[in-house]
């Protein structure tokens, strides 16, 4: 009901640093593409190269914008 929203807001937020929270995984990083199904985030654990990483809107529990 509300995902439509939901990809509008993480749309305007495109560069930022966030966290998603699924039911198995916390996933931080820079928000790289949002689409109407999948958001895609690019980690970083500092050493060796970043890893993109596609979270299917449905799955995610809770984004925050530290």
């Amino acid at each position: 009901m509300f995902e439509n929203l939901f990809t509008d807001e993480l749309a305007t937020r495109l560069g930022q640093t966030v966290e998603i929270a699924t039911d198995n995984n916390l996933i931080e990083g820079i928000l790289l593409s949002v689409t109407a199904n999948i958001v895609v985030v690019i980690t970083s654990t500092g050493y060796g190269p970043s890893i993109q990483v596609s979270v299917v809107v449905g799955a995610i529990n809770f984004v925050r914008f530290p």
